[in-house]
């Protein structure tokens, strides 16, 4: 008997609609490679694998191993799909995907470690050309935020794709069932031309967005006071009475431009 361990956020997602809607939103092609992290016991990899496409799947749990690799041993075999077990926070995609330059990270991924794994992609220097992800849904609302409701997430995720919110999965859909409900979200575009066209360092960009989140009660000008000098005067002075989250992606890479 497979159990769910709590000590790895597992929550093993049961809804068939579920399913069907993370393929839908995926696009997913017989010719398409995708990266799922966290099989569990398979559900959402058995509806990938029934697409056509290739799959890589790591899992940390090594008590599921022996039951993935017995579950799917017709595609392994047929090299459709690459079990690994590791963790996926310590691997980066040149580790998982070899000589792979294309490919969908699709997954349902435990809740502590979200934003952890949204940023690792979105930085990695092999992108997954889109990613579908189920995560909470408090957190999901809030990296779809509208103007004048951002935050450090939904700035990020849109500095790097345009998110979209596919669909609420009720907290019954799993077992066991979490004690919130979670949503689809489909990350689309994915790329780094934001900072290529402006020429804008990454690093300095969530450098001064930490700083201008700091205390969200606070007007920007007050929050980048101490490394004001070091920014683009005009920009800061034509937001410097605006709080954090009523700006925008170009907001803080304009201002990061001397």
């Amino acid at each position: 008997m497979i159990y769910a361990k709590k000590s790895l956020g597992q929550n093993f997602l049961k809804s068939g609609s579920a399913l069907r809607a993370i393929i839908v939103a995926g696009d997913i092609k017989p010719t398409d490679i995708i990266l799922e992290i966290g099989p569990g016991k398979g559900a959402l990899t058995a509806k990938i694998l029934e697409t056509g496409a290739k799959m890589i799947a790591v899992e940390k749990d090594r008590d599921l191993i022996p039951y993935l690799e017995t579950k799917f041993a017709t595609e392994i075999k047929s090299k459709q799909l690459t079990l690994m077990e590791g963790d996926i926070l310590e691997l980066n995609a040149k580790q998982i995907l070899g000589k792979i330059t294309s490919y969908k990270l699709i997954a349902n991924i435990p809740y502590y470690i979200t934003g952890e794994i949204i940023r690792k992609y979105f930085e990695e220097k092999i992108q997954p050309e889109k990613m579908v992800l189920l995560v909470q849904k408090e957190v999901a609302l809030r990296i779809v935020a509208r103007d004048g409701k951002a935050s450090i997430l939904s700035i990020a995720c849109k500095a790097y794709s345009t998110p979209r919110y596919v669909q609420t999965v009720k907290r019954d859909a799993f077992n066991p069932a979490p004690n919130v409900d979670s949503a689809i979200i489909a990350f689309e575009n994915i790329n780094k031309d934001l900072f290529k066209k402006d020429k804008a360092s990454e690093g300095r960009f969530f450098e001064v967005m930490k700083l201008g989140f700091a205390h969200k009660r606070k007007k920007i000008g007050g929050n980048l006071k101490e490394i004001a000098t070091t920014l683009n005067p005009l920009k800061l002075e034509q937001i410097k009475d605006k709080r954090s989250e009523n700006l925008i992606v170009t907001d803080w890479v304009e201002l990061i431009q001397k």
